[in-house]
């Protein structure tokens, strides 16, 4: 396993970066070259595909450039699902709570206007009417049908997640542990953010502001979501439950929409976790980690017999 006492695989990680970012961007050029950027009908198809390049990165640095074993990408791990179905649970539920409380921040702060129980903005977007007129639905159960599709999805976009964790998380931010962990998750991160590059040049995530600005708003974003979930990833010794936790939040971004105001279109620069009110509480999450003692993540090391690589072991009389 690496820890912060080894020195980093600056051969594999160099050759990470290049086959995460190569064919990635590769994947990206029919949005420019159609001319229709990411309303381009197949633009679902290629983002889709390019999640899934860090994942063969990691598999190919991993196999035959650094001949390490698979298993330190986190995909199986000793103990098996039993020492991280707790942290897949808080992936699962951890993601959504953290949107609507973002949600609330951004209501408290003036840059969201929310309708809570009216749910006019969804309205507005579905063209649904109120309950009495025949064969139409309630905003409530309209809006109770698409938090049950956030959680649904959820689930379905686990497994292109698990592309882009197998690579920056399960590779990534542990080749760089020797670093310590601020600086291979700082490092992930802004790596991480520059990967989304091509397509936020189209502008993906952050259309309303300057591209500069864009750039800058996805690396931040990147490095607090990013210290999440690879707190997820050491903490539970696999990349399962920041998978998950990647899936719900890419899903749980409709929810800024489900509790919109009519004549408020949601903006992510300002709002939800990708906005700029939504990173408070990111900070507050870790800090709450930090402040628990679960962050950084403290690994257990075996001690060593007379041998090296044999593990004292104490008897009882």
């Amino acid at each position: 396993m690496v820890s912060e006492r080894d020195r980093v695989d600056v051969r594999g990680t160099v050759w990470f970066v290049v086959l995460a970012y190569a064919p990635a961007w590769l994947l990206s050029t029919p949005l420019w070259l159609t001319g229709e950027g990411l309303s381009w009908e197949w633009a679902p198809v290629a983002l889709t595909l390019m999640m899934l390049v860090p994942a063969v990165a990691a598999v190919v640095v991993t196999k035959w450039i650094s001949s390490s074993p698979l298993r330190e990408l986190g995909l199986t791990n000793a103990g098996g699902i039993k020492k991280w179905w707790r942290y897949a649970v808080l992936g699962c539920v951890g993601p959504l709570l953290a949107v609507l409380l973002s949600l609330l921040v951004g209501y408290l702060l003036g840059v969201y206007k929310a309708d809570w129980t009216g749910f006019s903005g969804l309205v507005e977007q579905f063209g649904a009417t109120v309950v009495g007129e025949q064969n139409q639905t309630s905003p409530t159960a309209l809006a109770l049908t698409q938090l049950g599709q956030v959680f649904l999805l959820g689930w379905v976009h686990t497994l292109p997640a698990l592309g882009e964790e197998l690579g920056w998380r399960g590779y990534l931010a542990k080749a760089l542990l020797p670093l310590g962990q601020p600086g291979s998750f700082l490092t992930t991160g802004v790596l991480w953010g520059l990967w989304h590059a091509p397509i936020l040049l189209l502008g993906y995530n952050y259309p309303t502001v300057p591209i500069v600005v864009s750039f800058l708003m996805m690396g931040s974003f990147c490095v607090l979501v990013g210290t999440l979930l690879s707190w997820l990833r050491l903490a539970s010794g696999s990349v399962w439950p920041a998978a998950i936790a990647h899936g719900f939040l890419n899903s749980a971004g409709a929810m800024a929409v489900i509790f919109s105001q009519a004549g408020h279109p949601v903006d992510n620069a300002s709002v939800g976790l990708l906005g700029w009110s939504g990173w408070i509480v990111l900070i507050l999450l870790i800090l709450v980690l930090v402040m628990l003692g679960r962050l950084p993540v403290r690994f257990q090391v075996a001690k060593e017999g007379i041998s090296k690589g044999v593990e004292r072991r104490s008897r009882k009389a």
